[in-house]
């Protein structure tokens, strides 16, 4: 069954709730609720720190992890129950959710570049640089991405996949004749991979859950870029889609 985007933690209901209300009616008032809500003003990281912001029970490679952490080669992150961390290897970043299991996969040159990211289960938001694919894997789905935001969520059933923007060459894994690429502009076509049906049925149609823009406007910031729309009054915290 596709997930209904009802299990989002605190912090980004309190983001909801102060959009509701009205609270960001201005470009200055937005700017001090983007600190209250998602912490400091958001700028690229100071070299040798990896990690913008931790929320509960995080750990890097089995160790619990602190502001100071670095993630500077191939590596795994841990979040637990009503935890998030947000962190950067290289010039990708990634805002990955509680209950998430993930492994960045690393290639070493003058500078570290990530070249997969495996999500055994959970939910991650990430961006990457044009012109370095990434592979990103689940249980059921193998994705080759060229600079892009995507979202992804994973469990045993199946796989729930957005580009946000740019350009993403899918497939189900257990099917390689149900394939797919996606061209997006801004969340243009949300796919769920799935497992166990027909033969070339295993990718259909999903609906636009649980991201927001301001979310990798954040992430895109912590490296120095931002996303490729336009974001009314420059503004960190005003989404343009609904959840």
């Amino acid at each position: 069954m596709p997930w209904n985007g009802n299990e989002d933690d605190p912090r980004r209901r309190l983001l909801i709730k102060a959009l509701a209300e009205g609270l960001f009616s201005s470009t200055v008032r937005s700017r001090d609720a983007s600190a209250q809500v998602l912490g400091a003003r958001p700028a690229p990281l100071p070299p040798g720190k990896s990690i913008y912001r931790i929320e509960g029970e995080v750990r890097v490679n089995g160790q619990p992890a602190t502001l100071d952490t670095k993630i500077a080669s191939s590596a795994t992150i841990e979040t637990g129950k009503n935890s998030e961390a947000v962190y950067v290897v290289g010039e990708s970043a990634f805002l990955q959710r509680s209950e998430s299991h993930v492994t960045i996969e690393t290639k070493q040159t003058d500078s570290v570049i990530v070249s997969g990211a495996q999500l055994l289960t959970g939910k991650i938001l990430s961006v990457f640089p044009s012109g370095k694919p990434v592979r990103m894997t689940t249980k059921n789905a193998s994705i080759g991405i060229r600079g892009t935001g995507v979202y992804m969520e994973s469990d045993p059933e199946q796989t729930y996949f957005c580009t946000c923007y740019g350009t993403s060459d899918i497939v189900a894994v257990n099917d390689p004749t149900s394939r797919t690429t996606v061209v997006s502009r801004q969340h243009d076509r949300p796919l769920y991979i799935l497992a166990g049906e027909q033969a070339g049925q295993n990718i259909r149609a999903a609906p636009f859950i649980n991201h927001t823009d301001q979310e990798l406007m954040l992430i895109e910031a912590l490296v120095g870029r931002t996303p490729p729309f336009v974001f009314p009054k420059d503004n960190y915290m005003g989404p343009r889609r609904p959840y």
